[in-house]
């Protein structure tokens, strides 16, 4: 009984924001303050990014805990966007991609409207870089409990089973670089999988290859991974490889106090660096 009374609560409260999302997007778009809205609207079988550029399309967005998706990714293709003003709904990570993108001056916030939900059910529209860095310290973070289970397992390895655990993983990536185009952070118009003069990463698929590169690219996003784990996701092998950006931001926080959160500071892991840094995340 308990449990379907809090059911049917949590299904008004999405009807409620759902609404109160559309009559918002709508207005936006009725007024021509913004050009162009991504969102989430109802897929097959689950929840997918949408454009709405019309006002009587707005009645189909949603915003839930299904909504997992960083649409933050979107807001750097010039192609897409062009010099729209753009309304988006942002998941907790995306906030903290977006925060990110400002910082790293990607995205500029007079373009942007973003729009997210709290705990409450409470649609919320932020004004400053300030607000959505406070409303990201001050929100839960989402667990994935299988990424838990996993972590647990690696931490609990030796090294040398870790390593043959990477290399069993990593060996079946055919270098597809789904993880590259679902990423908010890797926005450079040419990576550095892409540079032959000289040739950085080896560009065929083998278990060396395929190891440079998802630690390179791991490397990259040290201190800017939101951990929205969409690199993951969007494996079609569904190899983990969300968890080599998840530890390596770890280490650094727990070496270098280079807190996920704390992104209004600046700089990261690569482009940062102190005579007293430590060496004790070399193991």
């Amino acid at each position: 009984m308990v449990d379907t009374m809090m059911a049917e609560k949590t299904t008004a409260v999405k009807n409620t924001f759902s609404s109160e999302l559309s009559q918002k997007v709508a207005s936006l778009l009725e007024s021509g303050e913004v050009q162009l809205v991504i969102g989430y609207e109802e897929g097959t079988k689950r929840p997918r990014p949408c454009f709405i550029s019309e006002a009587a399309d707005a009645g189909k967005l949603i915003f839930e805990e299904r909504c997992t998706g960083n649409l933050a990714v979107y807001l750097t293709k010039k192609e897409l966007i062009g010099d729209s003003k753009v309304v988006v709904t942002a998941s907790y990570f995306a906030l903290r991609s977006i925060l990110r993108l400002l910082t790293e001056n990607q995205v500029n916030l007079e373009k942007l409207v973003v729009l997210t939900i709290s705990n409450e059910g409470q649609l919320i529209q932020f004004e400053t870089t300030d607000d959505i860095a406070a409303f990201i310290k001050s929100a839960p973070v989402p667990v994935r409990e299988d990424d838990q289970v996993l972590l647990q397992k690696l931490d609990a390895m030796t090294r040398e089973e870790r390593w043959e655990f990477w290399s069993e993983e990593l060996s079946k990536c055919f270098k597809c670089y789904a993880c590259r185009a679902a990423c908010p952070m890797c926005y450079c118009t040419k990576c550095v999988v892409e540079e032959n003069r000289p040739q950085w990463i080896q560009p065929w698929a083998s278990t060396l290859a395929n190891i440079e590169w998802h630690i390179n690219r791991a490397m990259h996003m040290t201190g800017r991974c939101s951990d929205c784990g969409a690199c993951g996701s969007a494996c079609p092998l569904g190899l983990p490889v969300h968890l080599l950006s998840k530890k390596i931001t770890e280490e650094v926080e727990t070496s270098f106090g280079m807190n996920l959160n704390d992104t209004l500071r600046g700089g990261n892991a690569l482009s940062t660096y102190k005579p007293e840094d430590k060496e004790t995340f070399i193991k």
